[in-house]
């Protein structure tokens, strides 16, 4: 079915959307968030067949992971700054062909050393992406949804791992898990196309200047929500890096059997997810504290249930649920980021990247000191109860302390 472009000129503004041309921007932004999704999370389900084909070990396959998401650290602050006076069109439709690239690079890098550095650069624009991707959708968003819009953002990244992970792991296995790159750089594109014709290049926000940016995002209560994330969701990388190796070694099933794993990880993030943007409605940061507490107790039960399908299934499911934190701390920064709303939001996922690279690395630790598969869970627990540590913080230091000004919603983006 052909969907028409939206009929509102380049100056038009989020207040002449209508529901229906909201809806397909959301759309285009949330096959964003796919692609990016499906990228990141899919050496985690090929980790096996990566390790035949490229001749190294489990461990250093999520070294593959965790290069991506440094990629992811260092971009989302760097070009957010550099697109700090960009069209929020111009910036996106940008950030998504570079990211097409990146995973075109990722499918034909030829040795292990090489996808080292794609995967970092193909990581570059993600975080970038995601916080421009939050800020517009917001900007056309009633004042008291900004939570509801900021989780159909982030359905991408959990749609990804429900339904993109899976499908690429039997088609690593059936074809080459190189051509779930290729795939996804296809999907990259056919996202900047949607955005091309849907999006108006009038939704914009207050520009600010790189210096007011970084001034204005280098306040106690930003650093400890990003700490919140980069710590506290490590945990959920640990196991879902290792999760692979896990089913085939502890659980003792079928390699077929994976996609359903990884999937089980894909339906508690889209519950959480929307968990997500209803807690952070109804209690902002304190829902924070209440993820991070359920994924404490699942983490610590994780080894227990990885010996047989049904129970790791659910397992995965329940530690999935983690997805919550996402819309949480994403609308949690923008209340507290001030004039810095497009670095804080970009930001917020290299922080969760933080996570995506020390969750492998220190769930790989464990393994390689023969501590064991299910040791990972062991290891998340512990970074799940070092977030509380930081939420703790975090809530005792900003009682009291004088409000920032609220982010720009659909009501004043006409001013």
């Amino acid at each position: 079915m052909d969907v028409a472009p939206p009929s509102v000129s380049s100056s038009a503004v989020a207040g002449d959307l209508t529901p229906r041309q909201v809806g397909l921007i959301l759309f285009g932004l949330t096959l964003g968030g796919f692609a990016i999704g499906t990228s990141e999370f899919a050496g985690m389900g090929l980790m096996p067949n990566m390790v035949i084909a490229l001749g190294v070990t489990e461990p250093q396959v999520g070294h593959l992971i965790s290069a991506y998401a440094l990629g992811v650290v260092v971009g989302a602050p760097l070009l957010a700054i550099l697109g700090a006076g960009w069209q929020r069109k111009t910036l996106l439709l940008a950030l998504m062909g570079f990211y097409a690239l990146g995973n075109l690079a990722s499918a034909l890098g030829p040795t292990y050393e090489s996808l080292l550095v794609f995967r970092f650069i193909a990581g570059l624009p993600h975080g970038a992406y995601f916080g421009v991707a939050a800020l517009t959708a917001v900007a056309i968003s009633p004042p008291d949804k900004r939570g509801r819009a900021i989780s159909l953002v982030m359905l991408g990244l959990t749609l990804a791992i429900l339904i993109g992970n899976p499908l690429a792991t039997w088609l690593g296995q059936i074809i080459d898990w190189r051509w779930v790159f290729a795939f996804v750089a296809l999907i990259a594109l056919a996202t900047a196309m949607l955005l091309a014709i849907w999006l108006p290049a009038g939704i914009d926000g207050p520009k600010a200047r790189p210096l007011d940016e970084l001034r204005a995002f280098n306040r106690l209560p930003v650093w400890q929500a990003l700490g919140i994330g980069a710590i506290g969701f490590a945990g959920m990388f640990s196991v879902f890096s290792y999760l692979a190796p896990t089913m085939l070694e502890v659980t003792d099933v079928a390699p077929a059997w994976i996609p359903l794993g990884l999937a089980g990880f894909g339906v508690g993030g889209v519950i959480g997810n929307f968990v997500g943007g209803w807690l952070s409605d109804r209690f902002r940061l304190r829902g924070a504290w209440m993820v991070l507490a359920w994924a404490t107790a699942m983490l610590l039960l994780f080894p227990w249930m990885a010996g047989t399908l049904p129970t790791i299934l659910l397992a995965t499911v329940s530690i999935g649920l983690m997805g919550a934190l996402g819309p949480i701390l994403q609308s949690h920064l923008m209340d507290v980021a001030g004039d810095a709303q497009t670095l804080a939001a970009a930001s917020h996922h290299a922080a969760f990247n933080t996570a995506n690279a020390i969750g492998p690395w220190l769930g790989g630790m464990a393994i390689s000191a023969g501590f064991g598969w299910t040791s990972t869970g062991y290891v998340g627990a512990a970074m799940a109860v070092a977030g509380l540590l930081i939420y703790a913080w975090a809530a005792g230091t900003q009682q009291g302390a004088a409000p920032v000004a609220a982010m720009p919603t659909a009501c004043d983006a006409t001013r």
